[in-house]
């Protein structure tokens, strides 16, 4: 679950620095929160993929 929703973040973040969307604080955020679920992951010493 935690992985999903990594990447769908990670997905969106993409799409607003690609498209230099206006809310560009609120996708590097979301990036943010992507990192440290994958971070939170590792630690629990489960698989990113």
């Amino acid at each position: 679950m935690l992985i999903t929703i990594a990447v769908i973040l990670i997905i969106l973040w993409l799409l607003g620095v690609v498209t230099a969307y206006t809310l560009g604080g609120l996708i590097h955020i979301l990036l943010l929160i992507a990192l440290v679920l994958i971070v939170v992951r590792l630690i629990q010493g489960k698989p990113v993929v």
